[in-house]
């Protein structure tokens, strides 16, 4: 049996919290596969690597085949070089008094040196996660400084959401949440999403049937199903005092498998790729939409009929990222 190469695979932020539950997803082979060794290149800020020492004390006490190489590193030159993967879950944390412009600011600073680096040493083919946010704008950023690299492989993360999605249908359902198939996250990552139910089914065995038609409430499924998602984030917060750590390392380790290997035949997942025009988003903007993928290229799903309702939200959450492209286009620009 021929030995597979390892690959190099980046994780920023890899002292924090999300990271933390990440590293094992990466190591054991559920993203890449079973088979395949990865390099792991491991990014912090200089008060963080002490911290980071004890991370990788516990990834070697895993004991796991798969990790051939442990790289800490605080220098965005050896994190990026020849990378296969990466996942940029560093990010400044939105602070108390700090406006959107404030966080974005510093945000482009971070994403602006990361994405350089991703320019000047990473692989061409190099699939870019941004996980810290605000994500959608952040990959934005990332792609805008690596121009040698297709902006199709830069996606933002909304993985979390669909996955916070199709758990709270499965309840309602009373179903296994695998059983859920197609909702949908459309737009940003923030309270401004629009997560979507009505093309999405659900697995009865002997039957499929479309989600609305089973919970029968359109009420439930435009408010309380769609509030509850939007801002199943700061809920997390309220209770445990700080944000979805476990929950986005697994979103993201979905994402990123999905990515590499492919989605099943007739199933979507919600990923924030870069606009091509689609249900009318302006170019450019990094929008969440359902996508299909293939041979590590996404498609995003096509003629899919759009309530009123629906037209409405996607509006609302487009025009909050057009506000964030404009605001980080004047810092670009100073």
């Amino acid at each position: 049996m021929k030995v597979m190469e390892p690959i190099n695979v980046v994780v920023t932020g890899a002292a924090g919290q999300i990271a933390y539950s990440l590293l094992y997803h990466i190591s054991s082979g559920s993203i890449f596969g079973p088979e395949q060794p990865v390099n792991l290149k491991l990014l912090d800020i200089p008060p963080m690597m002490k911290v980071l020492d004890g991370v990788i004390m516990e990834l070697e006490d895993l004991a796991l085949p798969l990790i051939r190489e442990i790289v800490p590193t605080t220098d965005p030159v050896v994190a990026f070089n020849d990378v296969a993967a990466a996942f940029l879950v560093g990010s400044m944390p939105r602070k108390e008094g700090m406006e959107r412009k404030d966080l974005l600011a510093a945000n482009v600073e971070i994403f602006k040196v990361q994405g350089e680096a991703l320019n000047k040493y990473a692989r061409k083919d190099v699939k870019v996660l941004v996980v810290g946010n605000p994500a959608n704008t952040n990959a934005l950023i990332c792609a805008h400084y690596a121009t040698s690299i297709p902006k199709e492989n830069f996606s933002a993360m909304t993985r979390l959401d669909q996955n916070r999605a199709k758990a709270a249908l499965a309840i309602r359902l009373g179903v296994q949440v695998d059983k859920v198939k197609n909702v949908i996250i459309w737009g940003n990552h923030s309270s401004t999403q629009y997560p979507d139910a009505t093309h999405a089914t659900v697995d009865f065995g002997e039957s499929t049937k479309s989600v609305p038609s089973v919970i029968n409430d359109n009420d439930w499924l435009d408010t309380t199903f769609v509030e509850t998602i939007q801002k199943r984030g700061a809920a997390v917060i309220a209770a445990r005092k700080m944000s979805s750590a476990m929950s986005a390392a697994k979103a993201a380790a979905d994402h990123m498998r999905d990515w590499w290997v492919g989605t099943k035949p007739g199933e979507w997942v919600s990923m924030g790729v870069v606009s091509d025009g689609s249900y009318g988003i302006a170019k450019n903007l990094v929008f969440s939409f359902p996508v299909t993928i293939k041979d590590k290229q996404y498609k995003i799903v096509q003629g899919l009929p759009m309530s009123e309702f629906a037209q409405y939200k996607l509006k609302i959450t487009a025009r909050e990222l057009e506000d964030e492209y404009k605001e980080a286009n004047n810092i670009l620009q100073n």
